[in-house]
């Protein structure tokens, strides 16, 4: 199965959250969302890219976005990562693998010569009426949020593209504050 394309409408889904309550996309028309795919709580670049959306969590929030992470782990384990890392936002508990199937990121992988199922680590980044906005195939996860918001059509976008090719850690609080200005002249 391949990613879904730019401009198609996101999947609606019913999964739970850490805490056991259901969260349907529904939930969130009106608003941006950043609906990221991970491959394992308390993994070494699992742990970089969701401490990089946590440390950013105010700019992307500044920015209209509400970010939810997805992976196949229990609630019981998006508990434990949650407060270990003092993740802000919402972890979906996957488990049966049914939004990784309607969203394409549960797909063939290998290592050391042998393949495995598992989860791509993509972000789906979903606009207010429920369409996908862009589709971040390759996460630098300790530049995540700056690809979230260089690649959401904000002011500074040049910036953090360059930031992000660079790899080095993009301006997110330039970013923030340009994208508020911009926000508030539209208002």
């Amino acid at each position: 199965m391949s990613f879904l394309k730019v401009g198609t409408k996101a999947p609606d889904f019913s999964v739970k959250d850490q805490s056991g309550k259901l969260v349907k996309l529904t939930e969130f028309k009106g608003k941006k969302v950043v609906l990221y795919f991970y491959p394992k709580d308390a993994t070494p670049t699992c742990t970089v890219e969701a401490c990089n959306l946590r440390d950013n969590y105010t700019a992307l929030q500044k920015a209209g976005y509400q970010v939810l992470g997805v992976s196949t782990d229990s609630e019981k384990s998006h508990q434990k990562f949650i407060t270990k890392e003092k993740l802000p936002f919402t972890l979906l508990a996957d488990t049966d693998r049914k939004l990784h199937e309607a969203y394409g990121t549960w797909v063939e992988k290998s290592m050391y010569g042998k393949s495995y199922m598992g989860t791509a680590r993509v972000t789906y980044l979903i606009d207010e009426k429920g369409f996908i906005q862009e589709v971040i195939e390759k996460v630098v996860s300790k530049d995540h949020a700056a690809q979230i918001l260089g690649t959401a059509g904000e002011p500074a976008v040049k910036i953090a593209k360059k930031a992000v090719a660079k790899k080095e850690a993009a301006p997110v609080k330039k970013l923030a504050k340009k994208a508020a200005k911009k926000a508030a002249k539209k208002k």
